[in-house]
C-alpha cells in the first residue's frame, strides 16, 4: 500500500513537533513495506529526499504565519488539481491530511480509489476544520486521549476519533547506572523548546533561584519555519537573551538536528518542560524519557500521562519557581531520582515508528505488509 502525507510546513529537521511526528511515522511505514511520501510546499532544500514531494502551486516564506498560507489557497483550484496529479502518479492508496489548513484538510483532494484521513494535532473549531470534517475523512486520527476530551468539550463529534500516538525518531542508549548517578550529581539540566511564547522559557528565566543551581543550565531554542503571527520567534529570542545574558550558569544555544535531540537529552541530570498551555502530545518528553531523564513540568494536557512516575509535575498556578524547586527536589533525592529516571523507557516503550505505524494502519483500516 502507498502513503502520503500531507503537510505543507514540512522540512527536514524542522524543529516542531508535528514535523517530527510525521517523520517517524513515515520512517514507521516504510519499515513495514508501505512506500511513503511527504508532500510539503516549496522551496525545496538540499535535505529533501525523492520521497518529500514539493509543490509549485504552493511557496512559503520563512517563517510563515497561517495568512500567508490561506491566502495562497483562497482560489483552491491550481494546488488541488497539483496534489491530485502528484498523488494519482504515485499511485497513492491511502492520503493523510496532516492539518485542516498546513495539511490541507479543507481542500482535500484525492484520487477516487484512495482512502482518506485527518490528523488533528492541534485543536481546531473553525471554519477550516469544519470544512476538513465535511469532506468525510475515513478516519479522523489524534495524538493523545486527552486531545479527544478537548474536542469533545469543543461540540466536535468524537465518536469515531482514533488515538495514534507520536513516534521517537530514533533509540539512543540510556547512560548506565553510573553514568546517571554522576549526572544527577553535576550533569546539567538541558531544555529544548521552539521559540514560542506559550513554552514558557521567558518566565522560566525569569524564575531562575539565586545563587543558581550549581551546574549548567542549557537551553535549545529553536526557530521554525511558522509562527502565530509576524516576527513572534524574533521577540521570544530577544527576550531570552536579554535574560539569559544575566544568568551566568544559563546559556541559549541554536536548534540541534533530529538525530542529536535524543543524545543531548540523554546527558541531562533532567529535563523541564515549561509550556504554559497543554501540550497534546509532548515530542520533548519522550525523548527525554527514552533515555531514561527525569521529566518536570507542569501537569497540563498529556504530559502528565506521558510521564507518568518519570518525573514531577506541578499545578500551573504554582508558577515557574516550583518547577525550579521539583527539579531541585529530585536531584537532592537520590533514590527518587533513579525511580524516575528508570521509569522513564517504560513510559515509551510503545512509541516506535513501527508501533505507530500499525496503529495508524489499524485506525485508517488498513493492515500491515
Amino acid at each position: 500500500m502507498k502513503v502520503a502525507l500531507v503537510l505543507l510546513t514540512y522540512n527536514p529537521d524542522e524543529p516542531a513537533g508535528i514535523e517530527r511526528s510525521v517523520a517517524s511515522l513515515a520512517e514507521g511505514l516504510r519499515a513495514l513495506g508501505h512506500p511513503t511520501c511527504i508532500v510539503a510546499a516549496g522551496p525545496a532544500t538540499p535535505a529533501d529526499s525523492p520521497d518529500l514531494l514539493r509543490l509549485d502551486t504552493v511557496t512559503l516564506p520563512r517563517p510563515a504565519v497561517e495568512e500567508d498560507l490561506t491566502k495562497l489557497i483562497a482560489e483552491p483550484g491550481p494546488v488541488s488539481e497539483e496534489v491530485l496529479r502528484l498523488l494519482t502518479a504515485r499511485g497513492v492508496d491511502l492520503v493523510c491530511w496532516v492539518d485542516a489548513v498546513w495539511g490541507l484538510g479543507c481542500i482535500a483532494p484525492a484520487p477516487p480509489h484512495a482512502r482518506t484521513a485527518l490528523m488533528v494535532h492541534v485543536l481546531r473549531t473553525d471554519r477550516p476544520m469544519s470544512d476538513s470534517l465535511s469532506h468525510h475523512p475515513g478516519a479522523v486520527l489524534t495524538v493523545s486521549d486527552f486531545m479527544v476530551d478537548e474536542a469533545t468539550t469543543a461540540g466536535l463529534d468524537t465518536s469515531r476519533w482514533q488515538v495514534v500516538p507520536n513516534a521517537l525518531l530514533r533509540q539512543t542508549p540510556a547512560p548506565s547506572a553510573a553514568e546517571r548517578e554522576e549526572l544527577r550529581r553535576r550533569g546539567p539540566v538541558r531544555i529544548v523548546a521552539r521559540a514560542e511564547p506559550h513554552k514558557g522559557i521567558a518566565e522560566l528565566l525569569r524564575a531562575y533561584p539565586a545563587p543558581g543551581l550549581g551546574r549548567p543550565v542549557e537551553i535549545v531554542l529553536a526557530e521554525a519555519g511558522f509562527e502565530y503571527w509576524p516576527g513572534m520567534q524574533d521577540d521570544v529570542l530577544r527576550e531570552c537573551r536579554a535574560l539569559d545574558a544575566a544568568l551566568p550558569d544559563v546559556q541559549i544555544l541554536p536548534a540541534l538536528p533530529w538525530q542529536e535531540v535524543q543524545p543531548f537529552l540523554a546527558q541531562a541530570a533532567a529535563t523541564i518542560i515549561s509550556s504554559t498551555s497543554p501540550e497534546t502530545f509532548g515530542n520533548v518528553a519522550a525523548e527525554a524519557l527514552s533515555v531514561a531523564t527525569p521529566v518536570i513540568g507542569y501537569g497540563l494536557g498529556h504530559l502528565p500521562v506521558l510521564t507518568g512516575r518519570a518525573g514531577a509535575m506541578i499545578p500551573l498556578e504554582d508558577g515557574p519557581h516550583r518547577l525550579w524547586q521539583a527539579l531541585a527536589n529530585l536531584l537532592e533525592h537520590r533514590a527518587d531520582y533513579h525511580t524516575a529516571s528508570q521509569q522513564g523507557p517504560i513510559q515509551v516503550t510503545d512509541h516506535t515508528p513501527t508501533a505507530v505505524a500499525e496503529a495508524f494502519l489499524a485506525a485508517t483500516g488498513q493492515r500491515s505488509a
